[in-house]
């Protein structure tokens, strides 16, 4: 190893500590001057020949220099150091080499959200400690504070301060201290709201994402359960075929020649006197619901609407030209039936909003309806109900909807604008033809309310009876007089009440009242409200009237009964709750119009009460909020809510201009 001269280094090797060291690195102006010689030489050579004598020189001198590692760290030290921290570091090696080693990334510089806040990290530190006076550990100076505060209390009132002017110094400082400290508080707060509004938007944008990923994955649901209910039909068809094939191929195998002679005989006796009473009576009488019902229920309910704000509107679906009278879905986003004063009846797919079919066969209006599953029973004011099977339903080509459009539409006379109305894709999407099941008639008289579960169905009319129907024989097998029963609940001593007699207690007139409002019936339980304001309850097995709930003054249009309780709307502008347990009035609500329709579920109790909203009433907090249209500021247009349903937090309501509105509940 080569010595050190010392007219080279004449204060010794690499003396840190030496006056002539640059920047107090322990390099000497020699060293960089010898340094960057040796640089020059290396890239001379890089750029020259490569017999350059210089060139062996130059790296024996880089060997040399890199046998003293503490060289290389401190250049890359000074290196690494910007010419500002030099200077902010009063020419501290450590710190130097501190600041080089804590340098951060340029990556890790991007983003960095902005800070609002005025104060440093410190004095928010400073600001959030315990002030000294609260401090049990400073008890002397809170018992200074406080006599100074009595001092300026006092000064307040215009006594005299017994107090020294440094005194009144400290305690203006001291108050001084605690204003700052309070500003650097605020500060902080309000940063802190800022931080939080951040975070709450950041996730409502999420919350859109997940609720937008959430309504795909419901709609490919619903398109996978399609597909599942398809493949089950024709599994069922083809298992039937099959049965049918293996049937005619045992009888053919039995058949003989002998029997076929015989089967020739008795088909010429029947030509001859067409159908004797004995053949007759041991054919099988066909079952109304002998075509097979397929069920089209869905496994897994719909979820989407759970996660919307209560009154957010869904869906608005201009459903018909005329006072809508009655309605009815299965589930939410499920399948909607919907009835009108213009004579029709409608099937809606609530979740694409479109008219999937017509169900025809009425000769008036509907006034009632029900829809369970895939079954819809309807009763119309041509006395009859009919009970229809909407998985019956075949697709019509698109073809055969222009036809039948343009064809009715030529026979209305309707203009271009309604022909095209009646070409869009929301209307004739499916033939219904062949969904009515059957046909019940044996009211002489409107049908306005009944209710069905199971294999039995009730059903009321303006003929004044109820008629209990067993779906199944598709007859009626019990006819409940309700002027008799009103007769026989006759408390006077004068003879038994005629129909005559009999009137309503409302303040309207007869004919703006249905006589049966409203039914519904359990096992053999059955409720009925009737144009008297009396609601009567029934017992199914003896056909008697074993309670009578007195209390409205009005018409009875709506109820609905669950375990403990029964709800009732009425003419006269109210809604009362009674405890079935007691027959007395647990709760009423009063409003300003009269009530035409009303449905709860485990939570809420929905009513349309002439108004451009639906009231709702939230049992749990008895909190009462106004649901639809004429919610909004700018509703003055909004039509009447006549019509009303809820299940599951999911409302459809219908109004007398024709529309139909979903909201969630």
């Amino acid at each position: 190893m080569e010595e050190y001269r010392h007219d080279e280094y004449p204060q010794g090797p690499w003396d840190p500590d030496s006056e002539d060291s640059l920047l107090g690195t322990g390099l000497t102006t020699r060293h960089l001057e010898a340094f960057g010689r040796k640089v020059t030489s290396t890239a001379n050579h890089f750029m020259g020949p490569a017999s350059d004598p210089h060139y062996q020189h130059a790296l024996t001198d880089i060997h040399r220099e890199l046998r003293r590692p503490a060289v290389q760290r401190r250049m890359f030290s000074l290196t690494r150091t910007t010419p500002t921290d030099l200077v902010r570091s009063k020419l501290s090696t450590a710190e130097i080499q501190s600041r080089a080693l804590s340098s951060l990334p340029e990556e890790l510089l991007f983003n960095i959200p902005e800070d609002n806040s005025s104060y440093s990290l410190f004095q928010g530190f400073q600001a959030s400690l315990p002030e000294p006076e609260h401090d049990p550990h400073h008890k002397s100076h809170r018992r200074r504070g406080s006599k100074h505060q009595k001092q300026l209390a006092d000064a307040g009132s215009g006594k005299t301060l017994p107090s020294s002017k440094s005194g009144l110094k400290t305690e203006r400082e001291r108050l001084n201290h605690r204003l700052e400290m309070m500003g650097v508080r605020k500060n902080m707060c309000s940063a802190e709201i800022h931080e939080i509004d951040n975070k709450i938007a950041n996730l409502n944008n999420m919350r859109k994402i997940v609720l937008d990923r959430l309504a795909g994955l419901e709609v490919d649901e619903g398109e996978l359960e399609t597909q599942i209910v398809e493949l089950d039909n024709k599994i069922e068809d083809m298992e039937e075929d099959e049965e049918e094939e293996k049937e005619e191929n045992i009888a053919a195998a039995k058949a003989t020649p002998a029997s076929d002679a015989k089967e020739a005989s008795e088909d010429a006796a029947l030509d001859a006197s067409f159908m004797s009473e004995s053949i007759y009576q041991k054919l099988p009488t066909p079952s109304p619901r002998s075509r097979k019902v397929r069920s089209i229920r869905k496994k897994s309910m719909p979820i989407l609407h759970e996660h919307f704000a209560p009154g957010t509107a869904i869906k608005e679906i201009p459903a018909h030209n005329d006072i809508i009278t009655a309605l009815d879905f299965d589930y939410p986003f499920g399948t909607l039936v919907s009835a009108a004063l213009d004579d029709t009846v409608r099937v809606w797919d609530l979740n694409a909003g479109r008219c999937t079919g017509f169900l025809e066969g009425h000769h008036a209006s509907v006034r009632c309806l029900q829809v369970e599953d895939n079954l819809v029973a309807t009763g119309s004011m041509d006395a009859s109900i009919r009970i229809w099977d909407l998985s019956r339903a075949q697709p019509v080509p698109q073809t055969d909807r222009i036809n039948k459009a343009v064809r009715e539409d030529a026979e209305d006379g309707d203009n271009a604008e309604d022909v095209a109305t009646a070409l869009s894709p929301s209307h004739f999407a499916s033939n219904m033809v062949d969904c009515e099941v059957f046909s019940l008639e044996a009211h002489v008289d409107e049908v306005t309310a009944l209710h069905f579960r199971g294999d039995t169905l009730i059903s009321g009319s303006a003929d004044k009876t109820l008629r209990q129907w067993d779906l199944v024989k598709g007859r009626c097998v019990q006819t409940l007089d309700v002027l008799w029963a009103a007769a026989q609940a006759s408390t006077s001593g004068s003879a038994n009440l005629s129909s005559s007699q009999w009137r309503p207690t409302g303040r309207l007139p007869d004919a703006s009242a249905d006589f049966v409002g409203a039914v519904q019936f359990f096992d053999a339980a059955l409720a009925c409200g009737t144009a008297d304001g009396i609601i009567r309850l029934w017992d199914l097995r003896s056909g008697q009237v074993h309670r009578s709930l007195v209390g409205h003054t009005g018409p009875i249009t709506c109820l609905q009964f669950d375990d403990v309780h029964l709800v009732t709307g009425s003419l006269d502008r109210s809604i009362r709750i009674w405890d079935l347990r007691t027959g007395s009035i647990h709760d009423a609500f009063a409003y300003d119009n009269p009530i035409t329709s009303m449905m709860f579920d485990t939570r809420r109790i929905a009513s349309a009460a002439g108004e451009s909203v639906v009231k709702v009433y939230d049992k749990t907090d008895g909190h009462h909020w106004d649901c639809g249209a004429g919610a909004a500021e700018d509703s003055e247009s909004a039509a009447t809510v006549e019509r009303v349903r809820v299940k599951d937090g999911y409302l459809v309501e219908g109004r007398k201009d024709g529309t139909v509105g979903v909201w969630t509940c």
